[in-house]
């Protein structure tokens, strides 16, 4: 089952990507990458896609909440970059400036980032659909976005959109992206189309043909090799179309296993020794597997992801070093392609091969297909012919289990190799040396070492040892306060940072295998180092010592007599661990023998150091000399001295030998490190203890030096701030003074330009008053013409109205006399008329007298002519009734037509003027007056009748006497000339009112006819009324005199007052210019 370590990213804004960097050999998983919601929930929030920048060392990856992270695989590092609160559909990161990135988010936008900033850069838009790809140019300033119905050409220096590729609904766009390193585009549409362009002037350079034979792919993702001369396209089939973009033809169809059904995403595996024409292409199919085949030669090289780890998107680094994958379960996986390739990660090849048979694909015709097989690259081999040796076979079973070492390695036979050519291949050098010493990568106590951050012995390292590299510098303070942390002498080595920092160098990118290897050496071949701390070891320079002795005393006795102890000649080589006498690949050399010998031979080395170099120190003479000469490189056969180094280990005698005082090699133990306490605790917890109270004291001292310096300094700006204030005061004084001339100055100047001011508003009132002086007098020029005009106007209006009066007057005058002729004549006629009506009315009566005497003498004879009288009496009550009604209904008539009358002289009247108004509003009093004595007359003769009726019942219920009859005959006769008299006087007010030209009314005269009653006292009752109305004649006409009278002294008044207004005005204005002249 594959065992990986998982990085939960969480909420963190940076941080490590990997604990350990281990590589699986098999699947060649580098890290995987999840981001769970929170710490107690378990959801993952699904990465989305990635994208590499140009280096290979940098890509980037969003997920769908939005975030974007950057992600260093050369420093194991990870940085949340921006949150987008969207969740992407694309990303590019290989701009021209290296430091922004686009982002295609899902409301249809792209949006440029800086990276290190964190600062939006610009925001395009124009696409009404999700962007599904984003392509960059090879110089970077140019980019083009993809959706399913256009595509689009942005310039990335002004962040403007330069073209825009519109398509049919019917047809839609699969992708649109630049060639490698070209000016070209192409254009690859959902009818299998695809067309070339010429970047520039966007003219069509080629179409490729659509293939006709087999089935139809429709093509949905493409890949194009570095050099841009071969494209691959594949779709929803498991059939790959290569095609020469040079030649426009169909290169090869490659035919997928038939576990392939459709491919979701291609891309090709750059190698930097195939000139940008890549072999290796990367299928990923629905299935979730990436498989990577050979396009030459058809076989799968190897493959990533499985059913049950489905990868849904996958991104080739441009250098071909890593891959990162979109796992089905939303998390990041990183691979590392040279541990997939076969030749990597395993031991040299052996020296003796045997020739196999291999079997060859041989593919007729266009179609190839895949076979799934382990393909190698050629292995390069050098010019020189090797000379073979015959290796010792091993002695034993035990011994072979006791030199058997990790990954397959044979301690026996790397000692031979290593004794056979000097060294170790640098290739596969730090794997060997892994192997030998049985590194134990323990990342968890590592990881618990470097967490307690650094130490407080190592925190000035750089002032002690300056290194000019800062990740060096860094690398060997983590280090060595790792070794502090893990043992507490560690802190107080003064020569430790000389002995690990060639191994910090050396292992720079992988800290915890250099904290192994430094900590194997100091328990392996820095025995007995501690034991005299902070001494140097003297036991140990005493063994390096006895063996110089006893193979060249000659120097040791010139040592002892020029005073140079093995302090000086021994133990400068031992802390150094020979880094400052050796050049790097000697070094190298050196310890590929020192690592795969017993921990005594470092010793033999210092001492074949020694011996080789005896003929120099032998010249030496003067202690400096010496101290120079074990501190600095000097000319030096690194391969003799390895050689007299493994002669000392066979010759020396095994009582002095330092084997027999040094154990035999042991490795570090797995999950936890030794504990370290082969050192005096004592002295060094004193010597931390003192160092402790010294870093106290210098944080008190440091404490109070900045306390005083902040004293000082506040004491300083104090005095500063009070100089600067009294100089502020003189400056304010000085200003003061300044401002006060200037204001008198300016006050001076004002009171000159408030004078000339003053002078020019007196002149210019002067003006404005003569302009008004001359206003007015037109003003009053003009109104007194208008005045002249008005009143001339008003004279002609009276003259004329006095002119229309007399004329309506004599018209009056005339037609009042010409009524009173009509009257007069109305008069004779109504008295003839009356006079007639009476003498009738008198033989009516008497015969009425001698019919009802003749009646009443009757009754008195039978009972029965009684009732037949009564009933006669009855019919004849009833007929006098309907005449008296409808002599009532006649004077109704009358009436309604004197109203009618009325009502139209009042409209004539009112189209009179004023003075005509008067006179007939006189008149109109007048008429009033008169219809209500009408009215009152109507009123009386209704009661009248009324009285009638009334004593007709009681003359019917009384007829049987004589006087009754008698009484009711005089009533009768009384009544009727009350109504006579009364209809009279009323038709004599009617004709009164009548206009002069109309006689009489028809309706009055009708009913002046049809009257059947009436008496002789009509005649004074007419007489009386003619008085009346010559009466209201006559105080008409003096009332409309008075009138006239009265309108004329008005308007004489009027005249007079308009003729002293004049005079006055004249007055006023002469006297008025002759004060404006003054």
């Amino acid at each position: 089952m594959l065992k990986m370590q998982v990085t939960d990213i969480g909420s963190r804004e940076d941080g490590k990507i990997w604990i350990r960097k281990s590589v699986s050999s098999k699947y060649g998983v580098l890290a995987t990458v999840v981001r769970n919601a929170s710490a107690r929930q378990t959801k993952t929030v699904r990465f989305l896609h990635v994208a590499f920048d140009t280096t290979g060392e940098l890509f980037l990856a969003g997920d769908h909440h939005g975030n974007i992270y950057v992600f260093d695989i050369s420093r194991n590092r990870f940085k949340l970059v921006q949150k987008t609160g969207q969740a992407c559909t694309a990303l590019a990161f290989n701009l021209r400036r290296t430091t922004e990135f686009l982002v295609a988010l899902a409301d249809y936008s792209i949006k440029c980032f800086d990276k290190d900033t964190r600062q939006l850069v610009s925001w395009m838009r124009g696409h009404e659909g999700a962007i599904s790809s984003l392509s960059i140019h090879s110089s970077g300033s140019y980019a083009i976005s993809t959706s399913s119905d256009t595509a689009q050409l942005w310039n990335l220096d002004t962040f403007q959109r330069k073209r825009k590729l519109n398509v049919r609904q019917s047809v839609g766009i699969q992708k649109v992206f630049f060639l490698p390193h070209s000016n070209t585009i192409l254009s690859c549409f959902s009818d299998d189309s695809i067309f070339a362009w010429e970047s520039d002037t966007l003219f069509c350079k080629y179409q490729l043909p659509i293939p006709q034979d087999g089935p139809r792919i429709r093509y949905r993702t493409f890949a194009v090799t570095q050099d841009g001369k071969t494209l691959a396209a594949a779709g929803r089939s498991n059939l790959v179309h290569l095609w020469c973009l040079d030649s426009q033809q169909l290169l090869r169809v490659i035919q997928m296993p038939p576990k392939v059904k459709s491919v979701r995403c291609m891309d090709f595996l750059p190698d930097s020794f195939d000139g940008g024409s890549n072999q290796i292409l990367g299928v990923l199919s629905q299935d979730g597997v990436m498989r990577f085949i050979n396009i030459q030669s058809c076989k799968q090289n190897f493959e990533i992801g499985s059913h049950e780890d489905a990868i849904t998107l996958a991104a080739i680094c441009p250098k071909g070093h890593h891959i990162v994958a979109v796992m089905d379960s939303g998390a990041l996986r990183v691979y590392d392609v040279r541990s997939l390739t076969p030749e990597i990660s395993k031991p040299p090849q052996p020296l003796l091969k045997r020739v196999t048979k291999g079997k060859i694909s041989e593919g007729s015709g266009l179609k190839m297909k895949v076979y799934t097989g382990a393909g190698q690259r050629p292995v390069k081999t050098s010019g020189r012919r090797m000379q073979s040796k015959i290796l010792p076979s091993a002695v034993s079973t035990l011994d072979d289990k006791e030199n058997d070492l990790p990954n397959g390695l044979n301690k026996k036979r790397l000692q031979a190799l290593l004794r056979a050519f000097g060294e170790y291949p640098s290739k596969y050098r730090m794997f060997i040396w892994r192997s030998l010493l049985h590194l134990p990568e323990n990342h968890a106590a590592f990881s618990s070492l470097t967490e307690k951050g650094l130490h407080s012995a190592y925190m000035c390292l750089q002032e002690r040892y300056p290194i000019k590299s800062h990740k060096l510098q860094r690398g060997l303070q983590r280090v060595l306060s790792a070794l502090a942390h893990w043992a507490a002498v560690f802190g107080e080595t003064d020569y430790l940072p000389l002995l690990a920092f060639p191994f910090v160098k050396l292992f720079e990118n992988n800290p915890m295998i250099c904290f192994e290897v430094v900590a194997t050496i100091i328990v392996n071949w820095c025995q007995h180092w501690f034991e005299y701390f902070p001494n140097p070891p003297l036991n140990v320079l005493s063994l390096a010592e006895n063996v110089l002795a006893h193979h060249d005393k000659e120097l040791l006795q010139h040592f002892v007599a020029c005073g140079v102890t093995s302090q000086l000649y021994a133990w400068p080589l031992l802390e150094t661990l020979f880094s400052e006498v050796l050049m790097r690949e000697e070094w190298l050399k050196l310890f590929d023998n020192v690592f795969s010998n017993h921990p005594s031979f470092l010793l033999m080395a210092v001492v074949a150091y020694v011996t080789c170099c005896r003929a120099p120190l032998l010249l030496c003479t003067e202690r400096k000399d010496f101290e120079f000469f074990f501190h600095h490189r000097n000319s030096l056969d690194i391969s003799a001295m390895l050689k007299e180094a493994y002669q000392l280990m066979d010759s020396t005698p095994a009582d002095i030998h330092p084997s027999s005082t040094l154990s035999d090699f042991e490795p570090l133990t797995q999950g936890q490190y030794p504990i370290f306490n082969k050192y005096p605790t004592f002295i060094v917890e004193y010597q931390s203890q003192e160092r402790e109270r010294i870093r106290q004291q210098e944080v008190e001292y440091l404490r109070e030096r900045q306390e005083v310096q902040e004293l000082h300094a506040e004491a300083v700006r104090q005095q500063a701030e009070f100089e600067a204030w009294y100089k502020q005061q003189e400056l304010l004084l000085q200003g003061e003074e300044q401002r006060r001339r200037i204001l008198q100055e300016e006050e001076s100047k004002l009171a000159q330009q408030r004078a000339r001011l003053a002078a020019m508003k007196r002149e210019l009132k002067v003006k404005e008053l003569n302009l008004i002086d001359s206003s007015r007098r037109r003003f009053l020029k003009h109104q007194q013409d208008q005045r002249r005009i008005q009143l001339k106007r008003l004279d002609d209006e009276i003259q004329r109205k006095m002119a229309l009066r007399d004329q309506e007057t004599a018209t009056a005058v005339q037609d009042i006399e010409v009524r009173q002729m009509e009257l007069d004549a109305q008069r004779q006629l109504f008295e003839q008329q009356l006079a007639k009506e009476q003498e009738r009315v008198s033989q009516t009566v008497r015969a009425e007298v001698d019919t009802r005497r003749r009646r009443a003498e009757i009754e008195d004879s039978t009972f029965q002519n009684f009732i037949q009288a009564n009933a006669d009496i009855s019919q004849t009550n009833k007929k006098m009734l309907e005449e008296s009604l409808a002599e009532a209904g006649q004077l109704e008539v009358d009436a309604d037509w004197q109203a009618e009358v009325i009502k139209r002289l009042e409209k004539a009247k009112e189209r009179q003027d004023k003075q005509r108004e008067r006179l007939v509003n006189l008149s109109k009093q007048t008429r009033a007056k008169e219809e209500e004595v009408v009215q009152l007359m109507v009123e009386v003769e209704g009661k009248q009748w009324d009285d009638v009726v009334a004593k007709q019942a009681k003359l019917e219920e009384e007829r049987r006497g004589d006087a009754q009859r008698k009484s009711l005959i005089s009533q009768e006769t009384e009544e009727t000339e009350k109504h006579g008299e009364l209809q009279k006087n009323r038709e004599d007010s009617l004709m009164f009112v009548d206009h002069p030209k109309r006689l009489r009314s028809p309706c009055s005269t009708r009913g002046l006819l049809h009257k059947t009653q009436s008496e002789t006292t009509n005649i004074s009752l007419i007489n009386q009324s003619d008085d009346s109305t010559g009466f209201s004649l006559d105080r008409g006409r003096g009332e409309l005199d008075s009138k006239e009278r009265e309108l004329m002294q008005e308007i004489r008044e009027l005249r007079m007052k308009l003729a002293a207004r004049a005079r006055a005005t004249d007055f006023i204005s002469p006297s008025t210019s002759s004060v404006y002249s003054q």
